[in-house]
């Protein structure tokens, strides 16, 4: 599998570590709380995305109610830029404060897997290191749906 990654990757997962992977995953307990970590965080993405699309329609709501409440086209115009400027800051906003949560999130699942002993996984907010560590996720992950005589 680490053959299959680009060279940028595989430079940075020398045998010791992939060999310590395996080690690792001798006990499906790695397994499982990598699947747990899977299950959470696309928990909190879908929670994330009802936020996002809750705001945006409160913003169309609030603007069909204030445009239709103007009289005069001068009037609506100028509604309609200072509503689509505060709804853009709005929504810049909490596209922040989503992306804030999902970098926690990510050095959430980071300590816990370094807790676990799981080669390969401390906290970083490196994107390259959390890019081999996402690769090195995917093998688990893919490892775990292999069948394995026992």
């Amino acid at each position: 599998m680490a053959g299959e990654l680009p060279a940028q990757y595989q430079m940075r997962l020398p045998y010791e570590l992939l060999s310590g992977l395996a080690n690792s995953l001798l006990n499906d307990t790695i397994f499982e709380i990598v699947k747990g970590l899977m299950e959470i965080q696309h928990v909190t993405e879908k929670h994330l995305f009802q936020q996002r699309l809750q705001l945006v329609n409160q913003q169309k709501i609030e603007s069909e109610e204030a445009l239709s409440s103007a009289t005069k086209d001068d009037e609506l115009s100028a509604m309609k830029t200072s509503l689509e400027k505060k709804h853009k800051e709005e929504l810049k906003e909490m596209d922040m404060n989503i992306i804030l949560q999902l970098d926690q999130k990510v050095a959430d699942q980071q300590g816990i897997l370094e807790k676990a002993g799981v080669p390969g996984f401390y906290v970083t907010n490196n994107p390259l290191e959390i890019q081999v560590q996402m690769r090195l996720c995917d093998f688990i992950i893919r490892l775990s749906k292999m069948d394995v005589p026992s």
